[in-house]
């Protein structure tokens, strides 16, 4: 059996209505806990002695 990947469509479709466009919603959440990540490591602002 060869399914078209535009087949699936109108299925990923239903669900993003159904349930939210999780893996975008995913993608957003990992982006921001990398910026809070990079902004917590961020050892650039400290100068000098210890």
């Amino acid at each position: 059996m060869n399914a078209d990947k535009s087949d699936f469509v109108p299925i990923y479709d239903s669900l993003v209505a159904e349930h939210g466009d999780v893996p975008a919603e995913a993608r957003e959440a990992a982006e921001e806990i990398q910026r809070e990540a990079a902004e917590a490591l961020d050892w650039s602002t400290v100068r000098g002695g210890g």
